[in-house]
């Protein structure tokens, strides 16, 4: 992979620590990193000058990637930006976030709005940034040049995606998109929500979750994704399914998983640690589409999580002003559906995965390792050599209580607030330096970009 080098060497590090989690296993040892790059994990020995110890009460992870991430800048700047949604994400231990390409005005949905958006986040990033393109009706001649500008792949909605300048793909137009990407070996992402399923259901309204839970029901996913599936067999292209909600869906992945189709699937912190039945009525903040489900539903994801049918959790991290969450009236049909929670993203998933008996491990691969190769960015994601210098220092036993107004996403507001979470992030390193302001960069497929 080609890396453009940085404009002044970076200073080596010699991280010593009694937990690493590397990709044979966790260990100790003194993870060594020169330009930014890791050039071997070396065994523990005695102590050397100039060494950086990590805490014993801590484990050393490689920096998360987090590829589902609406950061809205241009043009909903208001509604998060390069620079909060990136300290947010550094702050949690996310060195790597990848921006998908709706919600900003204008959406990526080709090379000149991709050069838009990198320009909107020059100076800003506290985390690299990687850019999905968008797969919209008309721009099937556009996709090609964008794969070439390096996205990472190409997100399309199957039904209206909330904001009208990302209008969804009926059957057609998404066997043309997949057609032409399958041709130049890219990956489609996609929504799969049906949308004769929810036209024909209970239209949300009111402040009953129940109500909420009705109008996006799980045969909208097990519809939507029998669709994607039946086209992933005609063109042979790379498919990824966002933010599984529905667990009545997976059996259908599984078939297509054993007949050798190109098939991937995410799931989401908040299906995995949050239950319908505990959503009070009124409380939009628990609001996204697909929606938050039963806890038999939960329990299933796990499942499949464990035995890899689902690949990785990202945070579909989908910010709005307060105002827009309608808090004030509870009404579930009024109020944006998004859960903006970057920055917890680690701890909520590691609480629940340690109940569960799940170990760190598993959480870097789910989290790390998954969603790196997801994006195409093979050179981060795994403590080992030849791998960029990305940590995350997580105090994995100690407690803390969720305070909106502590976090650096640009609104304060989460489902998770007043909850105890278990795992602080002590230090976040990026390319062999603690991650701060500008140290982020512009990242393709193809290899590093420029500064950011």
């Amino acid at each position: 992979m080609h890396q453009e080098q940085p404009t002044a060497p970076v200073p080596e590090l010699r991280l010593r620590a009694r937990r690493i989690i590397a990709p044979a296993g966790e260990r100790d040892g003194v993870v060594v990193a020169r330009d930014g790059v890791i050039t071997e994990i070396a065994d523990a020995g005695p102590a050397a000058a100039g060494e950086v110890v990590v805490p014993d009460d801590c484990v050393l992870l490689p920096g998360l990637v987090d590829s589902h991430v609406h950061v809205n800048e241009p043009g909903r700047t208001q509604w998060e930006g390069f620079a909060t949604a990136t300290a947010a994400a550094a702050a949690g231990g996310i060195t790597t976030i990848a921006d998908m390409p709706l919600n900003s005005i204008p959406p990526t949905v080709d090379v000149a709005s991709l050069a838009v958006k990198r320009a909107a986040a020059r100076g800003q990033l506290s985390a690299d940034v990687a850019f999905w393109g968008g797969a919209v009706p008309g721009n099937v001649g556009d996709l090609r040049a964008l794969h070439e500008a390096g996205v990472a792949g190409f997100k399309c909605f199957l039904l209206p995606s909330g904001v009208p300048e990302f209008p969804p793909l009926d059957a057609a137009g998404l066997l043309a998109a997949m057609t032409e990407i399958a041709a130049f070996g890219g990956l489609l992402i996609a929504h799969a929500e049906d949308p004769g399923v929810i036209e024909a259901a209970p239209a949300a309204h009111g402040p009953g979750y129940q109500g909420f839970l009705a109008s996006r029901p799980p045969a909208a996913e097990v519809a939507a994704v029998r669709g994607l599936l039946a086209a992933t067999r005609r063109t042979g292209c790379r498919t990824h399914i966002v933010h599984l909600s529905a667990a009545a869906a997976l059996p259908d992945i599984a078939r297509a998983r054993q007949d050798g189709l190109p098939v991937t699937v995410e799931t989401c912190p908040h299906y995995l640690a949050l239950a319908a039945e505990q959503v009070p009525d009124g409380a939009t903040q628990f609001k996204c589409c697909p929606p938050v489900r039963g806890a038999a539903n939960r329990e299933q994801l796990w499942q499949a999580l464990a035995s890899g049918l689902v690949d990785c959790v990202v945070s579909d991290h989908s910010p709005c002003p307060v105002a827009d969450k309608r808090l004030d009236t509870g009404d579930f049909g009024a109020a944006w559906g998004g859960i903006a929670s970057l920055e917890l993203s680690l701890p909520v998933t590691w609480t629940a995965a340690a109940a569960r008996g799940w170990s760190l491990a598993e959480v870097a691969r789910w989290m790390a390792v998954a969603p790196a190769r997801l994006a195409g960015l093979r050179d981060r994601g795994e403590i080992r050599p030849g791998a960029q210098a990305d940590f995350c220092v997580l105090a994995p036993d100690e407690e803390f209580t969720v305070d909106p107004a502590r976090l650096r996403q640009r609104h304060p507001l989460t489902p998770y607030a007043g909850l105890t979470l278990r795992g602080v992030v002590r230090q976040t390193w990026l390319r062999g330096e603690p991650a701060r302001l500008g140290a982020g960069r512009l990242v393709t497929p193809a290899g590093e970009e420029q500064h950011g």
